[in-house]
């Protein structure tokens, strides 16, 4: 046990830091891994594999169900946003953010508490390091010590590919293309954790100066899971681009005579990403481009791979991103895949839901799982209808109770309702697209339930142009 309690934290420094390049840090946390454990333990989580050895471990007794059950019950994200920044174009604050920051740089759970204090309120702090604290000893025991010694040697492989693949240049890389502004001091930092007995697929997160991902015991591909940090390291150098050019980028958007131009736009993060990270960055880590998925999810994998050969030409010419390769990007979506913002699918990954029923969220969010940006609002008003309006993002309303009176409060706001009559006892689904170029969606349920409703749900084109070809 000693042995292991050494190896809590292992910070590896390998770069060297200059007035040029940016260093990378690649650690283990054990904090941040056993809140990762326990947030996988949730009742509200899909099977994976954490549940699965936990549930055939020792350690599956009411003591622990009991603190998972309690884990469910706090609340530790709480947001803010940076309201002088366009509508969804930087990522406001969270405190589950800095809690895992914390958690990354903190010794032991001791040290994280108290560097902790004042992110939540100390009653859900205390209860939450006492979970991490129970278990820590389950965790050791059940994936750790498991997996300790393939664990630590994917890191050591993992560092060593990191040093001689010399990163920063790919940082340097991705500054330069998004304009963005650092600070060559601030590290990266890459915070990886063991995924046992996963045959395919791991997850990725990034915050901050942090990315954080799983390394499935069976990984072998080093410069797949490089690539994916790198990925997560782009959308935060999309993030931290000034506010005077997110203004511009939001312009360049915003009057473009597409009326595809903001879906595209809310695809823009995860294309431009995954072009540059599973594209570029992956092509030149292995020797040759992948000709593979680069992303499990259709619509990025597709934009991603139509735009690389554009992304690729602006990288080896050292350009940053502007306005001609903005309206080359619309034209690209335009050209290819115009008829995705009426795909649910889509149609649903940035969305602003309204409903008197909060129970609603969890079958939206069952329904359409994959979602990039949320907003949720239980009460159905004039206030909160006039709120939503103003999102340029998907908007759903939910009608369950008071038909005909929040109907007509709805219908009020949107003048692209005016001659809009609907029959308040009857079962329906009604799309309108809007001058923001989103789409709202009312939902009438008078003897139907939302799943059915959701089922059933199609929306069609309303505005048919020509597509001027390239």
């Amino acid at each position: 046990m000693k042995t292991i309690c050494l190896l809590l934290v292992w910070l590896i420094p390998f770069t060297r830091t200059s007035a040029q390049q940016v260093a990378f840090e690649v650690k283990y946390s054990e904090p941040l891994a056993v809140l990762n454990f326990v947030e996988n333990l949730s009742n509200n989580a899909p099977d994976n594999p954490y549940k699965t050895a936990f549930t055939n471990s020792a350690f599956h007794q009411k003591k622990y169900t009991d603190l998972i059950a309690a884990f469910d019950t706090l609340n530790i994200d709480y947001a803010y946003e940076f309201t002088a920044y366009p509508y969804a174009q930087k990522i406001g604050g969270s405190t589950a953010s800095l809690l895992k920051r914390n958690l990354i740089s903190a010794d032991d759970l001791d040290n994280f508490k108290h560097l902790s204090v004042g992110i939540i309120p100390n009653s859900d702090l205390i209860a939450l390091t006492a979970i991490l604290q129970a278990f820590t000893p389950v965790y050791r025991e059940v994936i750790y010590t498991p997996n300790k010694m393939l664990f630590e040697k994917q890191l050591k492989d993992i560092t060593a590919l990191i040093d001689s693949s010399q990163l920063a240049n790919y940082f340097n890389i991705g500054l330069q293309f998004y304009g963005s502004d650092w600070d060559l001091s601030i590290p990266l930092v890459f915070s990886f954790y063991p995924l046992p007995a996963a045959k395919k697929g791991f997850t990725a997160t990034a915050f901050y100066n942090h990315a954080v991902s799983a390394i499935p015991s069976s990984l072998t591909d080093y410069q797949q899971l490089l690539s994916v940090l790198l990925h997560e390291t782009f959308h935060i150098l999309y993030d931290e681009q000034s506010l005077a050019r997110k203004r511009d980028i939001e312009s360049w958007f915003n009057t473009h005579p597409s009326k595809n131009s903001r879906y595209a736009f809310l695809l823009l993060n995860e294309g431009l990403a995954t072009a540059l990270g599973n594209g570029y960055v992956y092509g030149q880590l292995k020797g040759k481009e992948d000709t593979a998925s680069w992303y499990k999810r259709k619509y990025t994998n597709l934009i991603a791979k139509k735009i690389y050969p554009d992304v690729k030409a602006y990288v080896e010419q050292k350009k940053p991103m502007d306005k001609a390769f903005i309206d080359r990007y619309i034209a690209l979506y335009d050209e290819n895949f115009s008829s995705w913002p009426q795909e649910p699918d889509n149609l649903m990954t940035d969305r602003y839901v309204l409903t008197d029923n909060a129970t609603d969220f969890n079958v939206i969010d069952g329904k359409f799982r994959y979602r990039s940006m949320s907003q949720y609002e239980d009460h159905i008003s004039e206030s909160t209808i006039d709120k939503m309006s103003q999102a340029p993002i998907t908007k759903i309303v939910i009608i369950s109770q008071d038909h005909k009176k929040k109907l007509q409060l709805v219908k009020n706001k949107f003048p692209e309702l005016q001659h809009w009559q609907p029959n308040e006892q009857a079962d329906f689904s009604h799309a309108v697209f809007l001058k923001d170029k989103t789409y709202l969606l009312v939902i009438n349920l008078a003897k139907n339930t939302l799943e059915q409703a959701l089922n059933t749900l199609s929306v069609k084109d309303q505005h048919q142009a020509p597509v001027k070809r390239l």
